[in-house]
């Protein structure tokens, strides 16, 4: 599904014809229809904000509410951290609003992309324990066979993909030429003679029956496909599931309890996990059961959610999320890797990806599962990831200075057409400089499990 490009930086009523629109459309796809005066009613209520107000920090208040409200969002939620300690964490807006339920800065949204640097720092972490060499080619880590169409041969330059053009998107796949495979499960399905849903492997075995769009390293373009392919890794090198795996080895030191791979129905929405709400209402054959075939709404089974996993499946709050960005704050305590691969996930790619004509370093490239802006001669750099999928944005912002911020929302895109991290992300700058006083405390024990 696309994706928020990188754009990290170094006053109304919320409107009521929108939230009855989404409330009409959240009844149609529970396949049913809530009266009228509920949503009435629920329209002329004030916004729901939740967490912990504090003075201080009130230019994140401003800033949200009135983007709330500005850009149309049912709801959505921040938090921010500021030399390693949880400051602010709010909700804004409704996580259900059919059922008017408000968004708690521990409620779960699906976080589209900013899944990739969870993956990478997995990968890392193999190759730090000698699991895995950061050279090595990806295609004999797989342990998969290729899937290829009648008579044809495989292309040979699979053989050269490496670890390190999948994390850094070198590897050979162009979207813009050959069309992401994580949209065409209906075909992926056809060819592997299975129903749909297609999981990660099958699509990963069906590209690699394919040609690349250009030979591995030569140029960067942006692929999911590269994830997936890292996922397999980690299965095939430690023996468990890619979710069971990053659980242990990335959740748990951090003592993030709540992060979970989504899952595509309504139905088995997880316990605090909000309700997507696609700002286009569009509709897709549903590739799950029990309604294969059926037109269904796209967060609900038009789209092959669950295949997302390593590239874009994982739900979190911006408390779990800001939790892991903290992480990184200071190399020499990480709790997940040391200073030498932290470093080399903010290194510039080789060659054109990640240096101009000249051999000069960008001055903005994607990393090891960031995309990465160097702040002058200080060492430290703004790295950053956003995510989008239809019902859901996300942007995860690790600032130079100290500070790292997390803003979900349960839609996609305002009125008109723009997308809510892009939108937001120059507007949190703004806001975090407007702080005059940060607070001592630290709310992180409030949210353990």
């Amino acid at each position: 599904m696309p994706d928020v490009p990188p754009v990290s930086l170094g006053e109304t009523d919320f409107s009521r014809r929108l939230f009855l629109s989404l409330a009409a459309a959240a009844g149609a796809a529970a396949g049913r229809t809530m009266p009228f005066s509920v949503f009435a009613q629920a329209g002329e209520e004030e916004l729901p904000v939740t967490g912990v107000a504090q003075a201080d920090l009130e230019p994140f208040d401003r800033l949200m509410a009135s983007f709330v409200e500005e850009h149309n969002v049912p709801g959505a939620a921040l938090a921010v951290t500021q030399r390693g300690r949880l400051v602010y964490a709010r909700g804004f807006g409704f996580a259900d609003v059919e059922q008017k339920q408000p968004v708690q800065p521990a409620s779960l949204f699906r976080i589209a992309s900013i899944s990739k640097p969870l993956t990478a720092v997995a990968i890392m972490q193999l190759v730090e324990r000698n699991k895995l060499q950061l050279d090595d080619s990806v295609l004999p880590l797989m342990q998969l066979e290729p899937l290829l169409p009648a008579g044809s041969t495989p292309d040979s330059r699979w053989e050269q993909i490496t670890i390190p053009q999948c994390l850094q998107h070198t590897g050979g796949w162009d979207r813009s030429i050959t069309p992401d495979p994580i949209g065409r499960a209906w075909e992926i399905a056809a060819a592997l003679g299975i129903q749909p849903p297609v999981t990660p492997a099958h699509i990963v075995r069906y590209m690699m029956g394919q040609p690349l769009d250009f030979d591995p390293g030569e140029r960067y373009a942006y692929s999911n496909l590269g994830y997936l392919i890292l996922g397999r890794i980690i299965e095939a090198v430690t023996g468990q599931t890619y979710e069971a795996h990053v659980k242990q080895m990335v959740a748990r030191p951090l003592g993030i309890r709540t992060l979970q791979l989504g899952r595509a129905l309504m139905e088995n929405r997880a316990e605090g996990e909000v309700r997507y709400y696609d700002s286009e209402q569009r509709t897709g054959k549903s590739l799950y059961p029990p309604l294969v075939g059926q037109e269904v709404p796209r967060p609900y089974g038009g789209d092959n959610l669950e295949a997302y996993e390593a590239h874009g499946g994982w739900i979190a709050s911006v408390v779990d999320l800001v939790r892991f960005a903290a992480a990184f704050d200071d190399p020499a305590r990480c709790p997940l890797l040391g200073a030498a691969a932290i470093r080399e996930m903010w290194t510039p790619p080789e060659g054109a990806a990640g240096h101009e004509d000249d051999g000069s370093p960008k001055a903005v490239y994607y990393g090891c599962g960031w995309n990465v802006r160097p702040v002058g001669t200080t060492g430290k750099s703004n790295n950053w990831h956003a995510g989008f999928i239809p019902g859901s944005e996300s942007l995860l912002v690790r600032r130079w200075d100290g500070l790292n911020w997390a803003v979900l929302f349960n839609t996609h895109r305002n009125h008109t057409g723009k997308s809510l991290a892009s939108q937001i992300d120059g507007r949190l700058h703004e806001a975090a400089d407007q702080v005059k006083a940060w607070p001592e405390t630290d709310q992180f024990d409030r949210f353990l499990k």
